[in-house]
């Protein structure tokens, strides 16, 4: 009997499915050791990653930035295929913006001196949370100054406009709370385990984005696999296990015929059989796979697995690019303070799946491409809106916030779905 070499394969050509078949491939003798394949249900590599052009800028579509580079093996593959300079500008080239101009409905300017203060207590609730080390003056006596600042009569003893002072107060702390949402993808801070919030550790060093793009990672992963080991369009409708009961199959020219113990079943009828298979498949396709009348796996995944996909959650985080009109110049990094929803100061052409994002900011240093970030149910509302009234909605709050501006009428426009996982 003529032996045949294991066949492993590799469902999902994403971050983590190339990784795989890109360290699988270029071990030693692997050629000599395995069969590799790779299925990807969609029509190219990358999954949520993946660089895009608008208005002749690089933008990301999904996934953005590298979260601390010394360590990260993202970077070192960038640094090492040279992806970090470009002649061409790119999404956050400059960095984490800074210096904000934090303004509220009405286009009421809030001094720093009253935005500070609130922006740190929020700072420390959170690393409280995480488990980081707070300021030196300690997390109970900030509440207690943060509280005198409150009663007292401070820098904005009144308020402006429409707003007291302590609605503006609760209005800017709400503000960080939907920066906080886009972290995290959460829908609503409230569903996060916060223990599991003190697991999670970034890199250290500086945060940065990729100036070819972070498909250009996916791209160098990829380029050391040989043509036809990627297979596109195969998206995936059960896999079957039997590990037993393999004696005594028919023999033919030498080979065992069927003696994989795991078979694919894909979604134009087609099948393929393999010894190993690795599933890098995202959490929303593995919480599907799992319900009760799936059957993507066979025998079912025991239950401590199932168990554990069912309490992960995920969510839904968009990102929208607008271009300005050709006579705005010098947008800010804009911090938008609004009232809620459910307000009657509310400006009522501001539409309410604006009213949780909390920023819009140009790409870079003076472009005329802007973004804002919108998670949980406002995103998936974004998903159903045309791009006429995402255009439409970003008209009626720029000059609301900004009237000593120019209208800012964006003459194009462009939304995107990234999506990203719970912590």
């Amino acid at each position: 009997m003529v032996s045949k070499k294991p066949r492993i394969v590799i469902i999902g050509a994403g971050m983590a499915g190339l990784t795989a078949a890109n360290k699988l491939y270029t071990s030693a003798n692997s050629k000599q050791a395995f069969e590799l394949s790779v299925v990807e249900g969609g029509s190219r590599i990358g999954g949520r990653i993946s660089s895009s052009e608008f208005c002749g800028d690089r933008i990301e579509t999904g996934a953005t930035w590298i979260h601390g580079i010394e360590g990260s093996p993202v970077y070192k593959i960038a640094q090492e295929t040279n992806s970090l300079h470009s002649d061409q500008p790119w999404e956050c080239m400059d960095g984490i913006p800074e210096h904000p101009v934090t303004v509220a409905e009405g286009g009421h300017e809030l001094n720093p001196s009253f935005v500070e203060p609130i922006s740190k207590l929020f700072k420390n609730l959170m690393d409280f949370i995480q488990g980081n080390a707070i300021d030196s003056d300690g997390f109970a006596t900030e509440i207690l100054k943060h509280c005198a600042r409150s009663c007292g009569p401070g820098n904005l003893s009144v308020g402006v406009g429409n707003w007291s002072r302590k609605s503006l107060q609760e209005a800017v702390f709400a503000m960080h709370e939907s920066t906080q949402r886009t972290f995290t993808s959460a829908d609503d801070l409230c569903t996060l385990d916060y223990n599991a919030e003190r697991e999670y550790i970034m890199f250290p060093g500086e945060e940065i984005t990729i100036a070819r793009g972070y498909s250009s990672v996916i791209e160098s992963l990829a380029s050391v696999l040989p043509v036809g080991m990627i297979q596109l369009g195969r998206r995936v409708e059960k896999i079957e296990w039997q590990a037993d009961g393999l004696d005594g199959i028919h023999m033919e020219n030498g080979y065992c015929n069927n003696s994989r113990p795991v078979k694919l079943h894909f979604c134009d009828g087609s099948t393929m059989s393999a010894d190993h298979v690795i599933v890098t498949v995202s959490l929303g396709v593995l919480k599907r796979g799992t319900s009760q009348d799936s059957g993507m796996f066979n025998p079912p995944l025991p239950s401590f697995k199932t168990g554990a996909i069912s309490r992960l959650g995920y969510g839904v985080v968009n990102k929208v690019f607008l271009q300005l009109s050709q006579e705005t110049t010098d947008f800010p990094f804009l911090q938008m303070v609004f009232h809620p929803q459910d307000s009657e100061l509310r400006h009522p052409k501001i539409p309410h799946w604006i009213r949780r994002t909390s920023f819009l900011c140009p790409i870079y240093s003076n472009s005329r491409i802007v973004l804002s970030w919108f998670t949980g149910q406002e995103a998936l509302e974004l998903e159903s809106l045309t791009e006429e009234e995402i255009v439409s909605g970003f008209s009626a709050t720029v000059p609301n916030l900004l009237p000593s501006k120019p209208t800012h009428k964006s003459c194009n426009g462009t939304t995107e779905q990234p999506r990203k996982a719970n912590k």
